[in-house]
């Protein structure tokens, strides 16, 4: 009757709720649980980049799945978005997306430019002095994130950019 003990559980939650019996902290911890990945146990959402020069994207988690489309870069920043055994289900920055093997992909994080010549600045701050100018699509890694800035490296420059101006890293993460 239940896919899974997760199923049995939400189905307790709620006739706990609608019975009265439940309380905040039990939603919550349920809320938490249900973002994490089946395999790794690590949170769903998160962002990873591509260990190789070259991978196939398929249409399912088996190699005997059509490839949909192949990535071509080394350090592509991509989001994990579900787990099945060894594949990963990923999408780009233009939210295309497919299966790739996990082995494939590297935890090192990197993010690509999204707007037009962008300043990396010296300090998290407009008013700070400008040191290089990156292109849209630059893939750079990415170190320190503030709510609004990142700092990123590419080409021997690095310096804080405006996050609205990247794409590789949550809108709310921060990175010490």
């Amino acid at each position: 009757m239940y896919k899974s003990m997760r199923h049995l559980l939400r189905a307790i939650a709620i006739l706990a709720i609608t019975f009265g019996m439940g309380t905040p902290v039990a939603i919550a911890q349920q809320s938490a649980n249900a973002a994490l990945g089946p395999v790794t146990n690590l949170p769903l959402p998160r962002f990873v980049s591509l260990k190789g020069v070259k991978a196939n994207v398929r249409r399912g988690p088996s190699q005997s799945h059509r490839i949909d489309w192949v990535l071509m870069h080394r350090g592509t920043p991509l989001q994990i978005t579900a787990e099945f055994e060894h594949w990963r289900r990923v999408r780009d920055q233009d939210n295309v997306g497919g299966w790739i093997h996990y082995s494939l992909l590297s935890g090192h994080r990197t993010v690509v430019v999204q707007g037009q010549r962008i300043p990396l600045h010296v300090e998290p701050s407009t008013a700070s002095r400008t040191i290089a100018l990156a292109d849209k699509g630059v893939i750079a890694s990415v170190a320190t994130c503030l709510p609004e800035w990142c700092e990123i490296e590419t080409g021997g420059f690095k310096g804080w950019v405006l996050k609205a101006e990247i794409w590789g890293v949550g809108a709310g993460e921060i990175r010490e």
